[in-house]
């Protein structure tokens, strides 16, 4: 006996159970596979550059600003909250005053990002800003990216940090 439909011919002897479970199986040992996969890729380290550019100074990167940063305590920290100093300076060399700044980053290695929600949370000076709220809470390969709005246009800097 044949069953006709619009979609598809089947026999019954296709739609018995032997049949549909082991076409279940199947189906659930190729997305095992795939989710296996797709896990494996997820947390398996990303080498770094062969060459890891750990400057403190860079111009940003379309150009517009030259970006400077430290951490407020004089040395990176593993495990704390600690603030960042961050100097920008226009492709003139003078300071850019009244802009503004998001701050993001993570661990390229391990496809995740900054435990924590640093921020820009005063102005110092000419060109000069703190962004509070940064922590690397493990050892390795880190990146801070700073995005920055300022009256050249929009810009923004990543630095790599090793710990």
């Amino acid at each position: 006996m044949k069953i006709v439909s619009d979609r598809m011919d089947l026999t019954l002897a296709e739609l018995s159970p032997a049949s549909l479970s082991k076409r279940s199986i199947s189906l659930g040992i190729i997305a095992f596979a795939l989710l296996t996969l797709a896990a494996v890729w997820f947390v398996a380290p990303s080498a770094p550059p062969p060459v890891l550019d750990l400057s403190r100074s860079k111009p940003s990167e379309k150009g517009l600003y030259t970006v400077s940063i430290e951490p407020e305590g004089g040395q990176v920290r593993q495990g704390e909250l600690q603030s960042w100093l961050v100097t920008l300076t226009s492709k003139a060399g003078t300071p850019v005053e009244n802009a503004r700044m998001t701050v993001d980053g993570g661990m390229p290695e391990h496809h995740h990002g900054l435990p924590t929600s640093p921020a820009m949370t005063a102005t110092l000076g000419p060109g000069k800003y703190r962004v509070e709220g940064v922590k690397f809470h493990m050892g390795g390969w880190w990146q801070l990216r700073f995005a920055i709005s300022a009256a050249a246009g929009d810009d923004e800097a990543v630095f790599n940090i090793k710990l």
